[in-house]
C-alpha cells in the first residue's frame, strides 16, 4: 500500500458507502432469477426479453442489468438489435441455483433476514446485544429460537449454511489429516453439507449430526437421504443434553455464536465425552492476533453482535478456550479461504 498521499479518500468513502447498493443489486438479480434464466437460455438475451420472461418492468430490468455489467456479474454485447447480456463464469458457478457451488441460498438469507437485523447495528453497538426484538418483534434471549422462529426461516438458514460448506467445507476438513478418526460427531451439523464433505474426503468415517430435534427432522426431509448410510443423526441440545462418546467432534461455526462462558461449558462437555487420543476440530473464521483483520472476519464479528451472543476470535483465544477445557497439542491451520481450522487433542 502506498503513502497516505496516494489515497483518494473521497473515492474510498464512496466505495464503502456503496457497499449496501452493490450487495442489493446482486441479491436482487439472484432473487428475480436473472442468472438462472441466462444460464438456461444458452444464449445472450436482450433486456426486453429478460424482463418479459421474469415479469419485470423493462426500464427497471435494463438498469439492473447495466449495474450487473458494471459489477462484472454479466457481460454485454452491442449488436444491431441492441444490447445482449450473458452471465460471466463467476455468475454461472456461484449465482445460479442449479450450480453445485451455488451461493444463492446464503445470499437470500442475507438479503431477507440478516439485513433486517443490520438496520439496527447502532442499537446493537449501544446495547451489546442482538437485534431480533427490533427487527422481528420476537425475544432476543434465545438467538436460535429467534433464528428458527418458523420452519421457513429455519429452512432458509440451513440451506444458506449448506451453500457455504459447498465451497469451504473441503478446505477446513483437509487442513489436518483426520483419517485416524472414524467415529465423528458434527455438533450443530445442521443441513449436513459438512458431514457429506467429511465422509467423501474420509470414506472410512461415519459422521453423526447432533442437532435440535426439529433441525434433524428438517435435514432428513430436505437435505440428507437415507441412502447416505455413513451419515447418522442424534437429536438433542448439546448444552442441556448428554454428548455421546466419539473419537472426533466437529464444531463448525458454533463457538462464534456464544460468549466465553458458554464456550467453556460446551468444550468441557466435549472433553469429558471424547475418547482418549481423540480430539475436537473447530472451524471458524480467525482474526489476526492483533485483530487488524481480515476485514471479512471483522464484519462477521459485527454480524455475531446483531444476530447472536458471540464474536469472532483469534487463534490464541480459541486455543485458550480449548486448554481451559483440558485439550492439549493444539494445532492451527489458516486455509487462506473464509474459514480456518483449529485441532485440539485429548
Amino acid at each position: 500500500m502506498g503513502s497516505t498521499e496516494d489515497l483518494d479518500y473521497p473515492q474510498v468513502i464512496v466505495q464503502y458507502s456503496n457497499g449496501f447498493l452493490i450487495s442489493k443489486v446482486m441479491f436482487t438479480a439472484c432473487e428475480l432469477g436473472v442468472f438462472d434464466l441466462l444460464l438456461e437460455s444458452g444464449k445472450p438475451l436482450s433486456s426486453d426479453a429478460i424482463a418479459a420472461h421474469l415479469g419485470a418492468n423493462t426500464i427497471g430490468m435494463e438498469r439492473l442489468l447495466e449495474a450487473c455489467v458494471g459489477l462484472k456479474l454479466l457481460t454485454v454485447e452491442m449488436t444491431q438489435e441492441g444490447a445482449l447480456y450473458r452471465n460471466t463464469e463467476i455468475s454461472n458457478i456461484y449465482l445460479t441455483r442449479s450450480s453445485p457451488k451455488s451461493q444463492y441460498h446464503i445470499m437470500m438469507y442475507y438479503s431477507n433476514t440478516v439485513y433486517l437485523c443490520w438496520q439496527y447495528l447502532a442499537d446493537a453497538v449501544r446495547e451489546g446485544r442482538n437485534q431480533y426484538e427490533r427487527a422481528f418483534g420476537i425475544s432476543s434471549k434465545d438467538p436460535f429460537g429467534a433464528m428458527y422462529r418458523s420452519d421457513e426461516e429455519m429452512l432458509k438458514f440451513m440451506a444458506g449454511q449448506n451453500s457455504v460448506w459447498s465451497i469451504c467445507g473441503r478446505d477446513v476438513l483437509a487442513a489436518f489429516d483426520l483419517s485416524p478418526f472414524t467415529q465423528i460427531y458434527d455438533l450443530g451439523g445442521g443441513g449436513g453439507a459438512l458431514a457429506r464433505e467429511c465422509v467423501s474426503l474420509y470414506p472410512n468415517s461415519t459422521v453423526t449430526i447432533y442437532d435440535l430435534p426439529k433441525v434433524v427432522q428438517m435435514t432428513k426431509e430436505q437435505f440428507v437421504s437415507p441412502e447416505e448410510r455413513q451419515i447418522a443423526f442424534h437429536e438433542g441440545d448439546f448444552f442441556n443434553d448428554s454428548i455421546p462418546e466419539a473419537e472426533l467432534y466437529i464444531l463448525s461455526k458454533i463457538l462464534h455464536d456464544w460468549d466465553d462462558d458458554k464456550c467453556k461449558q460446551l468444550l468441557a462437555k466435549v472433553y469429558k465425552a471424547c475418547k482418549p487420543g481423540g480430539g475436537v476440530l473447530l472451524v471458524e473464521s480467525l482474526l489476526n492476533e492483533d485483530k487488524s483483520g481480515p476485514v471479512e472476519t471483522q464484519l462477521y464479528s459485527m454480524n455475531m453482535l446483531v444476530q447472536t451472543e458471540g464474536k469472532e476470535r483469534t487463534a490464541a483465544e480459541y486455543s485458550k478456550l480449548l486448554e481451559a477445557a483440558g485439550f492439549g497439542v493444539i494445532q492451527v491451520k489458516r486455509t487462506g479461504k473464509l474459514y480456518d481450522a483449529v485441532l485440539g487433542r485429548k
